[in-house]
């Protein structure tokens, strides 16, 4: 589309790409403007696992999760994905030892029930983030959206997000 790539700025193809967004659904933005978006006060980590490991951890009803605090166990064919508070991980860690690990992740939720009819609410919420170079993980609930977001970003990314939502807590 673009052939002189130096006329068009990366800033622009962002707006470009946000504008299209907003121009598919307006309720997105209404819904965002709406939003409480609460921040979980416990730390992350993302944890992928081979069938293998995941089989060793369903011996021992003990390693289960607390069921106290959000948890994620996703499997998409090729690996098992769990996502643990720290108090969890420390729970598993030794029965998991050669699993990839992430570490350093909280967990922000968009306490809004979304209808699935909804189009862009995440490409709007991850575009006002790119903009200030906020990495992201989604996660989707029935009825909610959440995202992880490393420590280290999170107070950018409320800073970011502060003016688009109707509550940070």
């Amino acid at each position: 589309m673009f052939k002189n790539t130096s006329a068009v700025s990366l800033l622009s193809l962002r707006l470009l790409l946000m504008y299209k967004n907003i121009m598919l659904d307006r309720s997105a933005i209404e819904l965002l403007n709406k939003a409480r978006v609460s921040v979980d006060p416990e730390t992350y980590s993302l944890i992928s696992l081979s069938l293998v490991q995941w089989n060793g951890l369903l011996q021992d009803p003990d390693l289960s999760p607390r069921m106290t605090t959000p948890f994620m166990i996703f499997f998409d064919g090729k690996e098992v994905t769990l996502l643990l508070d720290d108090i969890d991980f420390t729970t598993v860690r030794h029965a998991i030892r050669d699993a990839k690990i992430e570490k350093g992740f909280r967990l922000l939720t968009f306490d809004l029930e979304l209808q699935f009819n909804v189009v862009g609410f995440i490409a709007l919420i991850t575009n006002i983030l790119a903009e200030y170079d906020i990495p992201v993980i989604t996660l989707s609930a029935f009825s909610r959206d959440h995202l992880l977001i490393k420590q280290d970003d999170l107070g950018n990314a409320l800073k970011a997000l502060g003016p688009h939502v109707a509550e940070l807590c």
